[in-house]
């Protein structure tokens, strides 16, 4: 089984800001996956999270479960939602693919990588300090600092909503982001970041 977890804020006052960049791309690779009539997120108290289950059925014929999380515990304390999900489910770190959003990448440009510190990004720092590890996968995706200035600060900008001459950058980079989701499942993460590593 792999853990696909997308880090934001719950609610509709924080669905379209900078800051759930990641809770976007999870949804828009289950709307891609499922028929949008099957296209339904659960409520997991167990988990402290929405939640979705799919079975990734590759070419080669080998079917593989995936457990997609969208924690509910806001971005700060990410940590503690997926903790209880890993430890149910006994997922190793290295299955763990996390989508999240990031202020110091270009706007529209992503990055896979293994590993690593936090680069300052509290969602990324809770599933690290909670984990006890830094060894799972994220895709990093750029939401740049062209709109931030010296009197709003990062948090209001990453809190903020896409503008809307923003809105079809951010499709191609959801797009672009399934793309390589759906090429790490079929082959494996490696051949994703070959292709689709912004440079």
């Amino acid at each position: 089984m792999k853990l696909l977890i997308g880090l934001g804020n719950p609610g509709k006052a924080y669905e379209k800001t900078r800051h759930n960049a990641g809770f976007m791309l999870l949804e828009y690779f289950l709307k891609e996956y499922e028929p949008v009539r099957q296209t339904v997120w659960t409520n997991e108290p167990r988990f402290k999270s929405d939640s979705a289950i799919i079975v990734w059925q590759k070419k080669n014929g080998k079917t593989e479960k995936i457990l997609l999380l969208k924690p509910k515990t806001y971005m700060n304390n990410s940590g503690l939602a997926v903790s209880l999900a890993v430890n149910f489910y006994k997922i190793p770190s290295q299955d763990m693919w996390v989508f999240h959003d990031d202020i110091d990448f270009p706007f529209g440009k992503f990055r896979i990588r293994f590993g690593g510190g936090s680069g300052g990004h509290k969602g990324i720092m809770s599933l690290i300090d909670t984990l006890g590890t830094d060894k799972f996968w994220r895709f990093k995706l750029g939401i740049g600092r062209s709109g931030e200035s010296e009197h709003s600060g990062v948090d209001h900008y990453v809190l903020d909503t896409f503008a809307r001459q923003e809105s079809g950058k951010l499709k191609e980079l959801l797009k672009r982001g399934v793309e390589a989701i759906e090429l790490g499942l079929e082959e494996h993460l490696e051949a994703a970041m070959n292709r689709y590593n912004s440079r």
